[in-house]
């Protein structure tokens, strides 16, 4: 078994290793590339993406700068957008479906080393996916630790450490994160009115 098959198995692996390398020298070659755009250059920052990711749905925005490990281990799915500063550590796979805002400075982390010292000092490390569903914000400065789950239609709170998995439907905040109640109907009928004030608002004009 390679280095990368343990790396992406989940097991003990060494990541000073040639095909590694390879792949982390890929992908900073187009990060350097990606985070020297102009500004407004979206279009050039989409087909890098394309060049780098796993998978990449349609209608997908990532301010720069931006930083990952490998980028191929990265599935993003359709209206993905991720706010300045945003660090993937994607040593294990990282998923994430359709519909996903993602704020300033959020770091999602698949990677992580032995608690021993005589075995870490051996550079051994570790890596544990992170799969985010469908319809959910991510808060500023939030990180998301290794092996976590999150459900569709959730909301991170911004600053939260996110330690343990998030079930669907749910309003998460803190550190540790915790879901403090579930979104519901009521939610969604708050921000109906909202819309339709907007909209009256918008008529007037």
């Amino acid at each position: 078994m390679s280095e990368k098959e343990r790396m992406l198995s989940g097991l003990l692996y060494i990541a000073s290793d040639k095909e590694l390398g390879e792949m982390s020298s890929y992908c900073r070659n187009i990060l350097d590339e990606f985070n020297s755009t102009s500004y407004i250059d979206f279009k050039s920052r989409e087909k890098l993406l394309r060049k780098l990711f796993a998978k990449v749905g349609l209608n997908c925005i990532i301010n720069k700068p931006f930083h990952c490990d490998y980028g191929k281990n990265i599935y993003v799915g359709d209206n993905f957008y991720a706010n300045y500063d945003c660090i993937f550590l994607d040593v294990n796979r990282i998923e994430i479906g359709n519909n996903v805002y993602i704020a300033p400075r959020v770091s999602i982390f698949t990677a992580s080393h032995p608690i021993d010292k005589d075995i870490r000092n051996e550079n051994l490390e570790f890596g544990l996916p992170v799969i985010i569903g469908n319809d959910v914000w991510i808060g500023g400065n939030v990180v998301i630790n290794p092996g976590v789950k999150i459900g569709d239609n959730v909301v991170i709170g911004s600053g939260s450490v996110v330690t343990k998995d998030i079930p669907s439907s749910s309003l998460a905040v803190g550190n540790p994160c915790r879901v403090i109640r579930k979104i519901n109907e009521d939610d969604k009928i708050y921000w109906e009115k909202q819309k339709q004030i907007y909209l009256d608002s918008k008529s007037k004009d």
